[in-house]
């Protein structure tokens, strides 16, 4: 399974971005024995509305958003592990840029899940996204990383 962190916008060299791909590379590395191929950040051009293209063939597509279902980290990994046991090539989750994300993903999404009811802004998002992703993958392998 691909796990994708498509983000709206372009961070180019922001430290929110080396953070959110310093997780990510983390969850790959750790997910390898569940299954988990790659973990990437993908950056949306909105002016070309492209975002369920990035989403493979197959794949399951959840959205960020501040309406969305609160989620503890062990539900996430619990959803996580759902998509993997179910062969899902893809798990990707989107966050919308200073705008949101627009209708047609919302509505294309499986899920829509917060980090609460606060608005953050979209590139702190990306790393709290990371890092969940990460803290998801560590939870199935019973790495200590999350404590309880």
């Amino acid at each position: 399974m691909k796990l994708l962190l498509l983000a709206g916008g372009r961070a180019a060299s922001a430290p929110e971005t080396a953070a959110a791909a310093d997780y990510l590379k983390r969850a790959a590395a750790a997910g390898r024995r569940l299954g988990v191929k790659d973990a990437a950040l993908v950056e949306i051009d909105e002016r070309k509305g492209n975002w369920l293209d990035a989403v493979p063939k197959g794949g399951v597509l959840i959205a960020l958003d501040e309406r969305g279902a609160n989620m503890s980290s062990v539900e996430l990994a619990s959803l996580l592990r759902k998509h993997l046991e179910g062969g899902v090539p893809a798990l990707a989750l989107a966050i919308g840029a200073a705008d949101g994300l627009p209708a047609p993903v919302k509505a294309a999404a499986r899920d829509t899940i917060a980090f609460g009811r606060a608005t953050w802004p979209h590139m702190m998002v990306r790393v709290m996204a990371a890092e969940q992703i990460y803290r998801a993958v560590t939870i199935l392998t019973d790495h200590p990383y999350h404590r309880v």
